[in-house]
């Protein structure tokens, strides 16, 4: 009898048909369900690798399995492949909006290797779509490589933090994942957060990338925000801070038109603090355990991978 938070059946046929044949290393890999179940456990509970429960069999092939599908992208293909599958019938609603949260990393979290970490990707290089893009997930990491800044850990009073910035759809889905430390900024990393948004298609032709609509709140506006949006003729909801209208007026009309905004739009903003909250119902998102930034990065691609499967 499977356990509260498992696959049903219903979840396990809609997703077994995506996953890579048992035998695609050359030998037999142990069963997928049970295995995929495992990993939604520790991701659901934060337990420790060691402390799962016996019936997912041994808890390293379950920790390997999650570790090799973060690094070569498999989790993130997974994502993209049910986003396609909603997109064919109509189910995302193409009203985005953008949003980050601050995840606190647990003292387990420290203390990687202090070397250039691995590229997520493996031995074959990370899935890629038509466009050349490589999935819905993806780390910034600063200059220098190793180190608690290049796996994506940063200092703050509080600790040691990682930031998550993520697209939702108007169902409160993710749509798109950007991991950074926990000191980086929103803005800056808007237009990557777009840039991941890649639902293939079913049949022919490149994978969709432009939502209908993009909103966010005020850190976000930037004139190479709104500049990228235009440029790409996305419609947007961005409220101008008083110091930017402030600044535009004194400029007088070097300063360029008012921005737009639709109030009512706006409010329709919550979609992406409530994508947010059912990321967070996963102790293993909402606080991070894993040394390595693209296994944390693979923990919340799961998470969103269950939360599109489930709605």
């Amino acid at each position: 009898m499977g356990g509260r938070g498992d696959l049903t059946n219903a979840e396990w046929e809609r997703l077994k048909p995506l996953l890579p044949p048992a035998g695609a290393r050359g030998g037999r890999w142990s069963d997928h369900r049970t295995v995929i179940n495992g990993v939604l456990y520790r991701a659901r509970t934060g337990v420790p690798w060691r402390d799962l429960p016996e019936r997912f069999g041994p808890w390293l092939t379950v920790y390997k399995r999650h570790r090799r599908w973060s690094a070569d992208g498999t989790w993130a293909h997974l994502l993209a492949q049910v986003q396609a599958v909603q997109d064919a019938e109509g189910g995302i609603d193409w009203q985005v909006s953008v949003d980050s949260t601050t995840t606190r990393a647990h003292q387990h979290a420290a203390g990687a290797r202090k070397t250039p970490p691995p590229a997520p990707c493996g031995k074959g290089g990370a899935r890629r779509d038509k466009a050349g893009r490589s999935g819905v997930a993806e780390l910034v990491r600063p200059p220098g490589g190793g180190g608690p800044a290049g796996e994506c850990l940063g200092r703050s009073r509080g600790g040691l933090t990682t930031k998550i910035h993520l697209s939702a759809d108007g169902r409160c889905r993710p749509l798109s994942l950007v991991l950074t430390p926990g000191q980086h900024g929103d803005s800056p990393q808007f237009q990557a957060v777009l840039e991941k948004i890649s639902v293939p298609r079913l049949g022919p032709g490149r994978p969709r990338g432009r939502p209908d609509s993009v909103s966010a709140d005020k850190a976000y506006s930037s004139r190479a925000n709104r500049s990228y949006l235009r440029r790409r003729k996305i419609p947007h909801t961005i409220p101008e801070p008083p110091d930017q209208r402030d600044n535009r007026r004194r400029r007088g009309s070097a300063g360029g038109r008012p921005t737009g905004f639709d109030k009512e739009r706006y409010k329709k903003r919550n979609v992406v603090e409530r994508a947010i909250n059912r990321l967070k119902n996963f102790r293993a998102v909402a606080t991070r355990y894993d040394k390595r930034a693209y296994i944390y990065l693979g923990t919340v691609t799961v998470a969103a991978l269950v939360i599109w499967l489930r709605t």
